[in-house]
């Protein structure tokens, strides 16, 4: 498979577009990202919920340049960190060209998707929405078929595929049909850039990834990582300072762990990650601190891309 973009030419104008992925958490969508993008730029753990800014990865198949927007997984919010969230998946689905919707096979038509396919009937029409199927190689395949069936007669989807966006299956032909289906018009972004996320962004969501990896259940969503300095050095390398904001004071001793061991070991896996990314040294340097309303300041929502929304909006 040849993934290098195809220079236009009178004949062949470019397409460019932005393609919102949505569904529930853990239904795939920044895995299906990273694989259309041929990068990792969006955190992919077993956790829920880890995705909070609006991640656009940019993927190139032939003349055309799909801009893909990974929203927060779409669930019911409760505090106004989910509350932002939220709104930031429904507000990158209105303002796309394309919609994809990931289900995953085996969890079917939950309550959650439900609810998005209600929604999605609210936006209206206009609104052109691609079914996706995920994680098909965990069901049999008459399973799969009652899935779909069930599926569009709930919502009128444009085209429904069957991928494993682990395993690549059925990717290459989403990815094809996206590239026909984005308006005809100049590319939005140069052809070797794979995210419009600043890179002190992306590299704080690597050091978030192995904190949510590496700690329990609750905790995760209680802590926020910010890349507080980055500095070049004359060798080639980059020294990346980096704040870990908790909650509370208990947290704290949990993410520095005994004598250190666990932000030991979640620096040396994110600096290692970085190292991969950036092609080049990384001397990575990770402080905690206590906030305990971090969750309730807009300067943390604006570094997460998001809106910060007073009361109950």
């Amino acid at each position: 498979m040849n993934d290098e973009p195809t220079p236009a030419t009178e004949t062949s104008p470019t397409r460019a577009g932005f393609v919102a992925l949505i569904g529930e958490p853990n239904a795939g969508k920044s895995t299906l990202l990273n694989r259309m993008v041929g990068a990792k730029v969006s955190i992919v753990t077993h956790k829920v919920q880890t995705t909070r800014a609006r991640i656009r990865g940019v993927a190139m198949a032939g003349d055309s340049q799909i801009v893909f927007v990974d929203t927060p997984g779409l669930f019911a919010p409760k505090r106004r960190l989910d509350r932002a969230m939220v709104a930031a998946a429904w507000g990158g689905a209105a303002d796309a060209d394309l919609v994809v919707l990931l289900v995953e096979a085996q969890r079917g038509l939950t309550e959650g998707v439900e609810r998005i396919l209600e929604r999605l009937n609210e936006i209206g029409e206009g609104a052109r929405v691609a079914l996706a199927i995920n994680k098909i190689d965990r069901v049999e395949a008459p399973v799969l078929l009652g899935l779909s069936q069930k599926l569009n007669a709930a919502y009128p989807f444009v085209e429904t595929f069957m991928i494993s966006a682990e395993k690549g299956h059925g990717v290459e032909a989403l990815r094809t049909w996206l590239a026909g289906e984005v308006p005809a018009g100049p590319w939005l972004y140069p052809e070797d850039q794979i995210a419009d996320l600043p890179m002190r962004q992306i590299v704080a969501e690597m050091t978030r990834e192995k904190l949510t990896l590496r700690l329990h259940q609750e905790l995760p969503y209680q802590l926020t990582v910010e890349t507080e300095n980055w500095e070049e050095r004359k060798d080639g390398s980059a020294r990346i300072d980096q704040l870990i904001y908790v909650m509370r004071d208990g947290h704290k001793g949990i993410i520095l762990g005994s004598k250190g061991e666990t932000i030991k070991s979640v620096s040396k896996a994110a600096r290692e990650e970085m190292e991969e990314f950036l092609g080049r040294k990384v001397h990575l340097f990770l402080q905690v601190k206590v906030r305990p309303n971090w969750l309730e300041e807009s300067e943390r929502y604006s570094e997460m891309g998001l809106e910060f929304k007073d009361g109950n909006q």
